[in-house]
């Protein structure tokens, strides 16, 4: 068993910066992927972000390029989601979520086997 904890949302105005963490415990060996989602009331939850932890090649939505930056600190089992630029629009609960089998794109929520408690960002305009 993994479990990820978040933290690090908050309220901040747009243009502003946020940094989320996410570590994980327990069988950390075991995690190939970890990822960020997020989730904007009454909306789906929607691919923000993920890195391959043994490569650390990171993947990233359309909606947050060059604005978010996915990194990791595996000797703390740590993966950081850094926002910059932040708008209105990013206002959501983010969730970090890790995978354990392999897949080519790690895009989909269904690939992934753990899941945080979500940590809540708003953004103000």
């Amino acid at each position: 068993q993994v479990q990820l904890v978040e933290s690090g949302g908050g309220l901040v105005q747009a243009g502003g910066s946020l940094r989320l963490s996410c570590t994980a415990s327990g069988r950390t060996s075991s995690l190939l992927v970890t990822g960020w989602f997020r989730q904007a009331p009454g909306k789906e939850r929607k691919f923000v972000g993920a890195i391959r932890l043994s490569t650390t090649n990171t993947y990233s939505a359309d909606s947050v390029k060059g604005r978010f930056t996915v990194s990791t600190d595996n000797a703390k089992n740590t993966v950081y989601l850094q926002m910059n630029s932040l708008k209105p629009e990013d206002t959501a609960v983010y969730y970090c979520a890790a995978q354990t089998r392999y897949y080519d794109e790690p895009f989909w929520s269904d690939y992934y086997d753990y899941w945080g408690q979500g940590t809540q960002v708003t953004v103000s305009s």
